[in-house]
């Protein structure tokens, strides 16, 4: 049993101070942790709202649950698993299997590199199995290495052949990712795949196939070579399968090196969300925010501005995170939260953000916290980008921060020539709320040890919050619900198919239609 947060005195009381709590544009708030400073100064904050949150987060037991975390211990009760993707970058795995598939996944990037082999690599996965390695060979590989992959992930038929489109299948390896190796897009575009090499000269395609599964028998009865067969297990999520050797496509693309320093950077992160003191705790800090902004004050979403070209795919990377993670309704007993939890979660790199939706940021009526992103250091020859790069990101959170008052407004259109009741009317237009919520994340470098710290600080705040919502992060029925009723649909429209009388009276309508326009 677990307790509503609504039936909590020290729920009540976070929420009271809260309401009362301004941000205080006077007072700086920076953290350092393993290599990123956050500034959590532009978030509601006092001493007391801090007390409260602390009592609040013994009140959910978050110290023994986050020890369950990092022990490997059952904590996705609906699955009756573990999920200790912190054990995937341990320098010093408790689990000896880990080292042993990480040492296997470094041997095969070896060998293949010193016999320059497979120019090109077809990676195949969804979500989890996708988002991870798209992340990190955009952010290290962005400006060219001499291995070109592509991802394939939509079953839409126009992503298997523009992934194969132009490759030639000698200098071509296949990479299947699919923890379950049921996934259907996957299946049905690695076939596409194995199909494709099969038409070609090779004598032997599954010599350019590689799996990354925890169904290894599946794989090696689908054809897949026993040596080519890496394993993930099931106490990992899909959503955390960079750690595990579905990356074996980012070490073939930008080296193994990179996987290293990502675990490395994780696994600092993990050590300051172990030891660290609550207030001086970052992912702590940040999921404390998110819950008095999303069930509190009653933001509906979270925007993700990175202030780097690189790391565009961190959007959707922290969308699945967060909105697979935190999308419940139901506590871990299985009774309503009774209270608004994980918020939608979107964005894009600025500056292209400013030209898109900042506008609806600082003056629409809702308004989103945001997460600013930025390296301190530019990592190019053009200085000037650098430092208009860094102004736009303190200027943009700035505004959210201050605002601009009517009075400001009047003055700047007076003081532009303007006459007295044109600068009147104009003025209203020009005001800016302020007091909106942000997060500024700065990074020395963008780095492989800074991102996979990056990614672990974002990991671990939404284990916070899941936390004291009371919520199981670790599942995601409302996606398996989906995808058996997509099976079913599939069957219904196939030449020999029926369309049953359980269906609404619009997707009756279209199965009939597109079955008989489509066979």
């Amino acid at each position: 049993m677990i307790t509503p947060l609504n039936k909590l005195a020290e729920w009540h009381n976070l929420q009271n101070l809260a309401h009362k709590t301004p941000i205080n544009n006077k007072s700086l708030r920076v953290i350092e942790a393993a290599g990123i400073s956050l500034d959590i100064s532009a978030q509601h904050y006092s001493a007391e709202l801090s007390k409260a949150a602390e009592l609040l987060l013994q009140a959910r037991d978050f110290n023994k649950k986050r020890l369950q975390l990092f022990n490997g211990d059952i904590v996705n009760t609906t699955e009756c698993r573990a999920a200790w993707h912190t054990a995937l970058r341990s320098p010093d795995p408790k689990h000896p299997e880990i080292l042993e598939e990480r040492q296997r996944v470094n041997a095969f990037v070896r060998e293949a590199d010193s016999e320059r082999r497979w120019r090109n690599v077809v990676h195949i996965g969804i979500g989890g199995s996708d988002w991870g390695v798209r992340l990190a060979v955009q952010a290290f590989g962005y400006s060219g290495t001499w291995r070109q992959v592509r991802f394939v992930s939509n079953i839409d038929g126009h992503a298997i052949e523009g992934g194969l489109a132009g490759l030639d299948p000698l200098e071509t390896l296949v990479v299947i990712a699919s923890k379950s190796f049921t996934t259907s897009e996957t299946l049905e575009n690695a076939l596409r795949a194995v199909q494709w090499l099969k038409n070609s000269s090779l004598k032997n395609p599954f010599d350019h196939v590689v799996a990354v599964t925890a169904n290894t028998r599946k794989a090696t009865e689908w054809g897949v070579k026993p040596e080519h067969v890496f394993k993930i297990w099931d106490w990992i999520g899909g959503r955390f399968s960079i750690w595990s050797a579905v990356s074996i496509t980012t070490a073939l693309a930008v080296g193994t090196d990179v996987l290293a320093g990502m675990h490395s950077g994780a696994a600092a992160m993990d050590e300051h969300f172990r030891s660290a003191e609550l207030t001086h705790n970052a992912p702590v800090q940040m999921a404390i925010a998110g819950v008095v902004n999303r069930s509190i004050l009653g933001y509906g979403s979270l925007n993700i501005a990175p202030y780097d070209f690189r790391l565009a795919n961190l959007v959707p990377y922290i969308q699945q995170l967060e909105m697979e993670s935190l999308g419940k309704s139901v506590l871990v007993d299985g009774k309503p939260a009774e209270v608004s939890t994980g918020p939608a979660v979107w964005g894009m790199p600025g500056t292209d953000a400013q030209h898109t939706f900042f506008q609806w940021l600082h003056q629409s009526s809702d308004g989103a916290p945001v997460d600013f992103i930025v390296c301190q250091h530019a990592q190019h020859a053009w200085a000037n980008h650098h430092t208009s790069l860094l102004a736009n990101c303190l200027a943009q959170r700035e505004a959210l921060i201050n605002g601009k008052s009517y009075d400001q407004a009047l003055q700047e259109c007076l003081d532009s020539g303007m006459n007295i009741n044109d600068a009147k009317s104009l003025a209203n237009h020009r005001v800016h709320t302020g007091g909106r919520p942000s997060n500024l994340i700065v990074l020395s470098r963008l780095s492989p040890y800074t991102l996979g710290a990056l990614l672990a600080l974002y990991e671990h705040k939404v284990f916070t919050q899941a936390t004291i919502w009371g919520i199981n992060p670790f599942d995601q029925w409302g996606v398996e619900y989906g995808k058996r009723l997509a099976d079913g649909i599939t069957q219904a429209l196939k030449p020999d198919g029926k369309v049953e009388n359980k269906h609404d009276a619009s997707t009756a309508y279209w199965l009939n239609i597109f079955k008989n326009k489509s066979n």
